[in-house]
This record gives structure tokens, C-alpha cells and sequence, in this order.
């Protein structure tokens, strides 16, 4: 089961999360302060985001990046994949009933 790691403007990440628990399409989304430094258009920013760590599905997968990438301000979005070797086997319960 994975996690997906997303990041986000402070000013989108709440609907991003919101969103994807509503739709089921996250068990959970747990959201982090960060300063990103990045490169863009051949300039290095220093940028205030918001990681998300959405616990999700295998299934609900690929739905779960369709409606970040809808959601999404950015051209392209941070959206990657964790898939997890060992996960404590209640979590993995709660997470796969709480994604349907």
C-alpha cells in the first residue's frame, strides 16, 4: 500500500487534502511545513509549501494523482510514490477500509 508524497502552495494544500479523504480516495493526509528550493525556467526559488503524506491504496492509486493533478496549481506537481515493504498490520486495515 502506498503513500504518496505530494507538495503544494499553503494556499492549495487544505483543498488537495481535503479532497482526496472526502472522495476516499485517502485514508489519511498528514501536512508538513517545508521551504522548498527548486530550480524553474532556469532560476532557483526558495518557495513556503505544504508536503502532504496521503495514505492511500494500491487500487485508489492512480485516481488519487488524476484528482491531485486536477486540483493542483502547479504545471507540474510534486506527486510521488512510497510503497511501503513492512506496515503495521492495523494500519494497513484501518487504511484499506477507510479507502473504498
Amino acid at each position: 500500500m502506498p503513500t504518496v508524497y505530494i507538495t503544494a502552495p499553503p494556499d492549495h494544500a487544505d483543498e488537495i487534502a481535503t479532497a482526496v479523504v472526502e472522495e476516499r480516495l485517502a485514508a489519511c493526509v498528514n501536512r508538513l511545513s517545508t521551504t522548498s528550493t527548486y530550480r524553474w525556467d532556469g532560476e532557483i526559488h526558495h518557495d513556503e509549501e505544504i508536503i502532504l503524506l496521503a495514505k492511500t491504496t494500491a487500487d485508489a492509486y492512480p485516481e488519487l494523482v488524476d484528482r491531485v493533478r486536477e486540483l493542483h496549481p502547479y504545471d507540474v506537481p510534486c506527486i510521488e510514490r512510497f510503497d511501503e515493504s513492512d506496515v503495521l498490520e492495523s494500519f494497513a486495515e484501518w487504511r484499506a477500509e477507510s479507502v473504498e
